[in-house]
């Protein structure tokens, strides 16, 4: 049998797919399972799970017809790869559908969304009900063929052993993510021998991002009440946020922006004391490598999105009256701007962070 995934397309996307990547394996061990992805999630994709990692082109230019042609030609090149038995469209884009079309698949499954629904002949119906909230990481599962899918709800996927509770482990499909095993192509980085937290202050949109000068507040706190050493994290575009973070050199930052792909950060997450973050990617990364992470959410509904663990995870909102409006960009007037993540003090996080300590 040969099964062909279209991966999702965003960091935090692809690690709260992992329940449905463990699962589809679980249920068809003999398969050869290709997945397509992005190229930048492709450090992200977990060998031991699948079989094959087909990177998509990306086109020349940003024209339709650029983008159409590319398609065309990643979708030859992956039904020279088959014929796939089974596919699954993840993302809910009609062009992730058209994909799985193209390549020749013999079952198509996915959401019946944005019109695509005539591409897919094994599709499944978007829920349209609001007050039916639908976790991401459930919806991908949902997409399983009845024989794979687990008759327990995704937020029990991952257990609590027993060093980590008072009273008694909490059993679930995992307790913990193996990086060396699923990530193997990477070398984790050190992580220091005296007790340290961890930094993440970047997001893809402003509305997900917390003030700098609140970051800093932040730091300040920790850095009197314990002592610790923060090391900043992210990619090249954190980069010059950590060297003003870094300023100061009282503070004990040490800067680990732009030190490689993803993967490399599992230890550091894994051994440090707590993270610290804005809804994004590495949030779902540090909660995934074993992190206690905290996270200061602005526009994102965490009802939809919040990690999963297996690390725990503890989130601070300001529910203002607009909130959770999910958009990139606010509108409201400029006295009001981002009021869901200025409403969010240092002091708050702080206090919260330090009750997640003790428990």
């Amino acid at each position: 049998m040969k099964i062909l995934l279209r991966a999702p397309n965003w960091i935090g996307d692809q690690i709260l797919a992992y329940p449905f990547y463990h699962y589809l394996k679980k249920a068809y061990p003999k398969a050869r399972i290709t997945v397509a992805c992005v190229p930048w999630v492709k450090e992200l994709q977990f060998v031991d799970l699948v079989d094959e990692v087909f990177i998509l082109s990306r086109p020349s230019t940003p024209s339709f017809r650029d983008k159409v042609s590319i398609l065309e030609q990643d979708a030859r090149a992956l039904k020279a790869k088959g014929p796939f038995d089974l596919s699954f469209a993840l993302p809910n884009s009609i062009s992730t559908a058209w994909l799985t079309f193209r390549a020749g698949s013999r079952r198509r499954r996915g959401y019946r969304f944005e019109g695509r629904g005539i591409l897919l002949n094994e599709g499944t119906s978007w829920p349209r009900n609001e007050k039916h909230i639908v976790h991401r990481a459930q919806s991908y599962v949902n997409l399983l063929p009845e024989n794979a899918r687990p008759s327990r709800d995704v937020q029990e996927f991952w257990g609590i052993p027993p060093e980590n509770d008072l009273d008694q482990a909490i059993p679930g499909e995992m307790l913990a993510f193996n990086a060396e095993k699923s990530w193997s192509d990477y070398v984790p980085l050190e992580s220091p021998d005296e007790p340290y937290w961890v930094l993440a202050p970047g997001a893809t949109a402003d509305s997900r991002r917390w003030p700098i000068e609140y970051f800093v507040n932040l730091v300040e706190r920790v850095h009197k009440e314990t002592g610790w050493k923060g090391l900043i994290v992210g990619g090249p575009k954190e980069a010059p946020l950590a060297q003003r973070l870094c300023h100061d050199q009282r503070l004990k930052l040490i800067d680990m922006t732009a030190r490689g792909p993803v993967p490399v950060l599992s230890k550091i997450f894994k051994n440090a004391k707590f993270t610290v973050c804005n809804e994004s990617g590495l949030a779902h990364v540090a909660s995934f490598c074993g992190s206690f992470t905290q996270i200061v959410c602005g526009a994102a509904d965490p009802r939809r999105t919040q990690p999963l663990g297996p690390g725990r995870v503890q989130v601070a909102i300001n529910p203002v009256e607009c909130w959770p409006c999910e958009k990139n960009t606010c509108s409201q007037i400029p006295e009001k701007k981002f009021q869901c993540l200025r409403g969010i003090r240092a002091d708050m996080v702080w206090e919260e962070i330090q009750r997640g300590l003790k428990r």
